[in-house]
């Protein structure tokens, strides 16, 4: 039973561990590119998107309604195209509830005349009693409760984001992603989404409240990060624990 036990808390020290091994000792490791989903949409254009037709002569001049020209539309449109995505949310709610209730009632019962029956009961009864109030109850409840949220959110942010797949309807899945390292402190970025290409302005540009789905992650790892962090068994502690 104890190698079990000692098994079960070495194993725990392991995955405690292992969290926290990409820093251990040194500045939190980036994400490879290669790995990312923009990556793969950049390297494989799925399929080929017609070419808008034109002289040989129209190439080369700046009216041309191609995205080479200077008047060019340069949105992003196809896969493995990149546009800007921009985070602005500057949100406030507030909400408070109050509610109250109250209650009381009384209740006597008594025979004081029943055939002669309540005098005959009350010589047999102890000194003090009487059977002309038999049962009294009363009853009295108050009930109150009061509640209030506050809530205030205010980001800024822009990120790159590239076309990771065109779905039938034409709709675009977009996903993004930024990394920021400052001493041993690794800032994260991530977007998610899909958008219209309608919607895309023509610096190529979309703002966060025109993303449908729109997934954004702001966050962090490296030493600061687990020292804010409950460990591992705190948590499980806490989940666990019925008081």
């Amino acid at each position: 039973m104890q190698k079990h036990t000692i098994g079960f808390i070495g194993l725990g020290f392991l995955i405690s561990a292992c969290g926290g091994s990409d820093h251990l000792g040194k500045a939190p490791s980036f994400s490879k590119p290669t790995d990312s989903a923009e990556h793969s949409a950049m390297i494989s254009q799925g399929l080929p998107v017609r070419l808008e037709a034109q002289r040989p002569q129209d190439q080369a001049s700046l009216w041309s309604g191609t995205r080479q020209s200077l008047l060019g539309d340069r949105r992003a449109v196809q896969r493995g195209d990149i546009m800007t995505v921009v985070i602005e949310i500057d949100e406030k709610a507030e909400i408070s509830n109050a509610t109250a209730r109250s209650r009381s009632g009384g209740e006597t019962l008594g025979i004081p005349q029943l055939g002669g029956l309540p005098q005959r009961l009350d010589e047999k009864l102890p000194d003090g009693a009487s059977s002309s109030e038999l049962v009294s109850v009363n009853s009295s409840s108050t009930s109150s409760g009061d509640g209030s949220v506050k809530r205030k959110e205010k980001l800024t942010l822009r990120v790159a984001a590239t076309i990771v797949d065109v779905l039938p309807n034409g709709v675009l899945a977009i996903s993004g992603s930024q990394e920021l390292r400052v001493n041993f402190e690794l800032r994260e970025l991530l977007v998610t989404g899909y958008v219209r290409p309608e919607d895309i302005s023509r610096q190529n540009e979309i703002t966060y409240d025109k993303i449908a789905s729109a997934r954004v992650s702001y966050g962090g790892r490296g030493q600061i990060t687990d020292v804010q962090q409950p460990r591992i068994g705190q948590q499980i502690l806490d989940r666990i624990l019925p008081f």
